[in-house]
């Protein structure tokens, strides 16, 4: 049994549910979003609480009982509270700027990299080495976060480059036999 597939979810007063047959449709302060539903799942809405059932016990339809569930409950957060990632950039003279709809990232090398920011998401600057990437779509925010921390991933010897903020990075040992010759 699906634990998570069986949990309600609560639906804020805010947010307008639309459920059709192949997908269940959000609509709150923050945006409109969407949640996909899967063969052999049902949904029903009572008392703005959403309960998923679903109508075999095989294993695939389990699996997408409880990735249903979990997707709606990341489309109700989203468009009421929204999801962040923060990115922190390491290095000497390495820094960001923004430029209307343009990232502008300094990392190194001869020239800057600019990021043009996707219209559905949202990237401020809490000083020239953090950005947080915003939006209402969990996977679309991660996405980009990522893609941004791929410009400069951190170097494993020195540990400069783009990190998430908590990131735990362990730096290895240099090389031996590097810049000690024996004769």
């Amino acid at each position: 049994m699906s634990r998570v597939g069986q949990r309600p979810i609560e639906i804020p007063e805010k947010v307008k549910v639309d459920v059709r047959s192949d997908k269940i449709e959000f609509q709150g302060p923050k945006g409109k979003n969407e949640s996909p539903l899967f063969e052999g799942i049902e949904v029903k809405l009572k008392d703005n609480v959403l309960v998923f059932k679903r109508e075999k016990d095989d294993h695939q339809t389990a699996s997408f009982h409880g990735l249903s569930r979990t997707l709606a409950a990341n489309a109700v957060q989203g468009v009421t509270q929204g999801f962040s990632k923060k990115l922190e950039i390491v290095g000497v003279g390495f820094r960001a700027k923004m430029q209307k709809n343009r990232l502008e990232l300094n990392l190194g090398y001869s020239k800057p990299v600019i990021y043009e920011i996707p219209e559905d998401i949202e990237i401020e600057l809490e000083n020239p080495n953090t950005i947080v990437v915003k939006g209402i779509n969990k996977q679309r925010v991660g996405q980009e976060a990522h893609k941004i921390k791929s410009f400069r991933k951190p170097d494993s010897y020195k540990l400069k480059g783009i990190r998430y903020s908590g990131e735990r990075l362990i730096k290895k040992e240099r090389k031996a036999g590097v810049g000690a010759t024996s004769v």
